[in-house]
């Protein structure tokens, strides 16, 4: 399998809140925030934050997507559309809430896990422990889309815990990530950065251009 490119984030279709494909396709050319979220968890009334996020830049170019995850502490629980109301009725949340996913291990969802199967991928990550002074040797071989494309602090690519943030160009690149607890106002200025810069990339067909019958060959009875 050849590694990522920009290109991959637009071929993933997760499933909306109703189980069905959402088309990363319909997002070229826009700025996409993406978030593992959850209902009981102490850093819920982010939600707030990223409605005011999402209600400030949308005209201007912002997706914000909600990916409900119960992998931290079953702070997820119930249906992707019980998550969804949840938000909803609570914090007023417009932006796209989408199905229940896992983000990290074996059944974490291709958009946030990414494998490349290669041996020759492989790589050895050595870091210093500094509670215990010892050196840790990490052979990594599970790269996944939005870890790879952007690690974490010391180059783990585990999702923390719920409300981590990744923000995705207008090119379908992933330009910054953020740890759980950092708070979604502090993004607006990395935002605005990224609203500023124009796509490379062709925009999605319109609903139009996707019913338009194709021309016959010259010549064709």
């Amino acid at each position: 399998m050849a590694s990522a490119t920009a290109l991959d984030f637009y071929n993933y279709k997760p499933l909306d809140k109703k189980g069905e494909e959402y088309d990363l396709n319909q997002l070229k050319g826009k700025v996409v925030l993406i978030v593992n979220v959850a209902s009981k968890c102490g850093l819920t009334p982010q939600y707030e934050g990223l409605e005011q996020l999402y209600a400030k830049y949308k005209d201007e170019g912002l997706v914000v997507l909600g990916f409900p995850c119960n992998q931290f502490g079953g702070q997820a629980p119930g249906t992707s559309e019980d998550q969804a109301s949840f938000c909803t009725l609570t914090y007023g949340v417009k932006f796209p809430m989408l199905g229940k996913i896992d983000v990290n291990g074996d059944k974490a969802h291709p958009l946030y896990e990414y494998f490349l199967p290669s041996p020759s991928l492989f790589f050895i990550m050595v870091f210093y422990i500094h509670f215990v002074g010892v050196c840790v040797l990490i052979g990594l071989g599970w790269y996944r889309w939005l870890k790879k494309e952007k690690p974490g602090i010391l180059g783990m690519k585990r999702i923390k815990w719920n409300f981590e943030k990744f923000l995705v160009s207008r090119d379908g690149k992933v330009v910054d990530r953020w740890a759980p607890t950092t708070s979604p106002s502090s993004l607006a200025s990395k935002i605005e950065e990224e609203l500023k810069k124009t796509s490379s990339l062709p925009p999605p067909p319109t609903a139009t251009e996707e019913a338009a019958p194709v021309p016959a060959p010259s010549g064709s009875l």
